[in-house]
């Protein structure tokens, strides 16, 4: 009974399949296309196993694609068969789809493409509206390679291409490029296959970022030859427009570095591409073929084909669910439209299918207006890696995380020995002493701070490195003649080493020629200058507070008011007195205001010490009373002063800052020629740096240097003549090392030194991330204290003499040993007057009491030296000089009694007589 029910079951099914209509479908190929066709085959026969009302029937015709006649010949054949559709396949440009579409259209019959095909203007529209190209819209395809372009943000490329249907293709990332952020080349392949001076012309300019745009034969020949000029390097980074890039065996440019992106709008783990290709194996396998199929290596036309056969399917089905399929009757020579067409075009429209190319869906303008565009990644290690998607709605989608890139790019740094190039200039990089003057090449030749940098990264990263010293020690300029770049960039453009190191700082004009990692250090730039020497110490120091004229004018105002005093107080009344204040009637009056005394008031005042006599007078008190006030200033002023001339050390610094060197011609200053120093101040808006700029042009000598040794060297030799403008980190290692060099004012800039890299290294992120780590760790502190301080011959001998915060200076004897020698001219004018009067006594005691000046010397000599006798006798000469002058007081004692008696008399006569009246 089971064998029984099975054969009924298979002649039911038998019945069925030979019951269905057969519908004709026809299909044009180009006479090579062998995997479209085995595709459009396959894909019939898939959909005729659905069971639908039909069963449809390929009629396949091979042409030339170049000849539109033949296309003609095609088209007309397959209408006397009674075709419903007629699929259009061609592996080359587009040649007779114009001819085969519009007979399509003109009979009413659906006409699917599967390549791409320039936008048509809107009033050609209708004339294709029974035509369907399953190839994605150009305009969204188009926006699909720009959205690429934005992402990997390239801001200058060189566009290659092969002829303007490329242009028309890449529309898009031509109009919407900023030129103001980065400049586009655009250069077409040449018909020849030579293609080697353009490319090399490409590698001189440096350029990393390519886009090229051609026919799939011609793209393995082409980075074949952009290998010979270097173009396949890690740092060059392509993008391939071809579509069907994803089948190219890239095995034939072995040791290709470079990064290479395509697309495709195959998705390899769909059902209906494991589907296909599974059958496609089989009908190999039966036919004795060997094939490569394989789901990663679908080309689009045949995916394209599939989806097509598949979609038109599916309408059709759907119509015949609702009428009956009426095969038209055409004839090329009597034109007339299949009515059914149009309506299963109309139900084609509003259908979404999923195919090998993913979601099919097409806008009113009869193009596909959905497709998820597959972004897939060639590396020598792995292959093609699918990296992201893209698609209208989300745009690109990334599929891994940066932290899955810097691994795998971590990972193939691993062993690998990456050459970097370097200039000596302490304390970054030197030959070692036991090398100097023999030659060496070589890593262990070499010590410095870039050189443990370099290793402390490697450490991290886990690469090996080997040091290359620049040819000429250039720190790398550009020259705006030649337009070319020299020294350290230049190795880089060259692609002859994989890093620049050194004291090289990150500038605008370098930023565009190479990359910069994260700094290492931050600096800017500063004046270096000879400290002058400092002026011999002043015996007379005490003296500077005051000038000279000052001092004189002094002297000459101290004579005259001691003069004024003397003349103003002999004049004034209240300035005699009477020597005995009991005598109301004195005979006399005296004047204790004599020349001695004036001096000592005048001395005394401006020694703000006093004095123990005054005048009284209303005139003497006045001239008094201006002389004290100008003491008063004269001495605060003084003192004031005293301290900063006696505590600062004079060294006479003449410049202070950037604007004391433009407002002077006498100190000339320059940079290193070709650096970023001498770069910033030609590129500089600032009016002082500009001035400056332009006065080290048209200086003569010229002020520039080739090196920041020769520079330095200018600087000591000029002795205060010429002053260097260099990075401030520099001036701080070499003026711990020589105390004649200091520097001068603050920085003018910020700025930090990088390690250079080519465009698009792949290294440069990994490389910022572990100097940050380096600096977090405090290696990076440790590292410039080791060449700073402790590899710096001389560090820490110069001292800090700044002068500010710390410490007033001691004063020594050289600055204030005037004063002790005034003060001993004093005591040697006083000892010599004290002889004088000394002598003076002795000669007249020797002639007062008749006695030899030697007899009279001895005795007064005895007295002086026994410090016990506290009283001295008087001698004869000094009794009879005392009698004298008491018999003189006793005559005008008794010249007073008498006076008095005689006034006492006067009042007691006058009071009788009043008594009387």
């Amino acid at each position: 009974m089971c064998i029984l029910k099975w054969i009924l079951v298979y002649f039911l099914l038998l019945k069925t399949v030979y019951s269905r209509i057969e519908v004709p479908i026809g299909a044009i190929f180009d006479k090579e296309n062998g995997e479209a066709k085995v595709a459009f085959k396959h894909a019939v026969f898939r959909e005729n196993m659905y069971g639908a009302k039909f069963n449809l029937i390929p009629i396949i015709k091979n042409i030339d694609a170049t000849n539109t006649y033949e296309a003609e010949e095609a088209v007309c054949s397959m209408f006397s068969e009674g075709v419903v559709a007629i699929f259009e396949s061609s592996s080359g440009q587009f040649k007779h789809t114009g001819i085969v579409a519009s007979i399509a259209n003109e009979f009413g019959v659906p006409h699917f493409m599967n390549q791409w095909t320039p936008e048509l203007p809107a009033f050609k529209r209708p004339f294709r509206q029974f035509t369907r190209n399953l190839f994605p819209s150009p305009s969204i395809f188009s926006r699909s390679l720009s959205d690429l372009v934005k992402d990997y943000d390239w801001t200058s490329f060189t566009l290659i291409y092969e002829d303007n249907y490329a242009l028309m293709r890449l529309h898009d990332v031509l109009q919407y490029h900023d030129t103001t952020v980065g400049p586009v080349m655009v250069r077409q392949l040449d018909e020849n296959e030579d293609q080697m001076p353009m490319l090399k012309e490409i590698a001189k300019y440096g350029e990393t970022r390519i886009i090229l745009d051609c026919s799939l034969d011609r793209v393995i020949p082409i980075l074949a030859q952009a290998k010979k000029v270097k173009l396949l390097e890690e740092y060059q980074n392509y993008i391939i427009t071809t579509i069907d890039t994803h089948t190219i065996d890239f095995s034939e440019i072995e040791g290709n570095h470079a990064n290479i992106t395509t697309f495709r709008i195959i998705d390899p783990g769909s059902v209906d591409a494991e589907t296909a290709v599974h059958d496609w194996k089989q009908d190999a396998a039966r036919k004795g073929e060997s094939t490569g199929y394989s789901t990663e290596k679908i080309k689009t036309e045949s995916a394209l084909i599939h989806d097509a056969v598949k979609v038109f399917s599916s309408s059709l089905r759907d119509f015949s669910l609702n009428a009956e399929i009426e095969l038209p009757e055409l004839d090329c020579k009597e034109p007339k439209k299949w009515e059914q067409g149009e309506v299963i075009l109309k139900i084609l429209n509003e259908k979404t299918d999923e195919g090998i190319t993913s979601r099919i869906s097409f806008n009113d303008n009869f193009e596909r207006n959905y497709f998820v565009l597959e972004i897939i990644e060639y590396s020598f290690a792995e292959g093609l890696k699918k990296i992201a998607t893209w698609d209208p709605d989300k745009k690109i989608t990334m599929l891994r995380t940066t932290e899955e890139v810097e691994l795998k790019i971590s990972q193939s740094l691993q062993n690998k020995t990456l050459i970097v190039t370097t200039r000596t200039g302490m304390p970054y990089m030197r030959i070692k002493p036991e090398y100097d003057g023999i030659p060496c090449e070589g890593n262990h030749c070499l010590e410095g701070y870039a050189y443990d940098l370099i290793d402390a990264i490697s450490n991290i990263l886990g690469f090996k490195y080997e040091f290359r010293l620049v040819a000429g020690n250039k720190y790398g300029s550009y020259n705006k003649e030649t337009k070319k770049w020299d020294g350290l960039v230049k190795e880089l453009l060259d692609h002859n080493a994989d890093m620049a190191i050194c004291d090289l700082t990150i500038t605008y004009m370098r930023r565009s020629a190479v990359d910069f990692s994260a700094p290492f250090m931050t600096l800017g730039i500063s004046i270096l200058y000879a400290k002058p020497e400092a002026e011999p110490p002043n015996f007379f120091a005490f003296m500077d507070p005051l000038s000279l004229e000052v001092w004189l004018y002094m002297a000459t105002a101290y004579l005259i008011m001691t003069v004024a005093l003397l003349i103003l107080s002999r004049m004034a009344a209240d300035d005699w007195e009477n020597p005995h204040p009991c005598d109301e009637n004195p005979e006399e009056l005296e004047n204790i205001w004599n020349m001695h005394n004036c001096i000592w008031l005048t001395v005394g005042s401006i020694m703000q010490q006093g004095c123990d006599i005054l005048p009284k007078a209303a005139s003497t008190r006045i001239a008094l009373s201006f002389w004290f006030f100008f003491a008063l200033i004269i001495i605060s002023s003084y003192t004031a002063n005293l301290a900063a001339f006696l505590t600062m050390s004079r060294m006479g610094v003449s410049i202070e800052s950037a604007d004391d060197l433009a407002k002077q011609t006498k100190i000339k200053y320059g940079a290193v020629l070709g650096g970023s120093t001498l770069q910033f101040f030609k590129d500089s808006n600032f009016s002082t740096y500009q001035r400056m700029w332009s006065a080290m042009e048209s200086m003569d000598p010229s002020p520039f240097v080739a090196d920041n040794k020769e520079g330095i060297e200018r600087v000591l030799k000029s002795k205060g003549g010429y002053a260097f403008l260099m990075e401030s980190s520099q001036i701080e290692y070499f003026s711990q090392q020589n105390c004649n060099l200091t520097q001068v004012g603050g920085q003018l800039d910020s700025k930090g030194y990088g390690i250079a890299l080519p465009f698009n290294s792949p290294w440069r992120t990994l490389v910022s991330h572990s100097i940050l780590k380096l600096q977090e760790n405090g290696i990076l502190l440790q590292l410039k204290e080791k060449w700073w301080v402790e590899n710096n011959p001389g560090a820490g001998e110069c001292g800090d003499d700044s002068g500010g915060g710390g410490d007033t200076p001691e004063l020594g004897l050289d600055n204030v040993g005037g004063v002790f020698l005034v003060l001993g001219a004093g005591l040697v004018v006083a000892v010599i007057v004290c002889i004088i009067d000394f002598i003076w006594n002795i000669r007249q005691i020797a002639i007062d009491e008749t006695i030899t000046p030697y007899e009279a010397l001895v005795r007064e000599l005895k007295f002086v030296i026994d410090l016990r006798q506290t009283t001295k006798p008087v001698g004869k000469g000094l009794e009879e000089r005392s009698d004298s002058s008491r018999s003189s007081q006793s005559s005008k004692s008794d010249r007073s009694l008498k006076s008095a008696i005689s006034k006492e008399s006067l009042k007691t006569a006058e009071s009788e007589k009043l008594d009387r009246v």
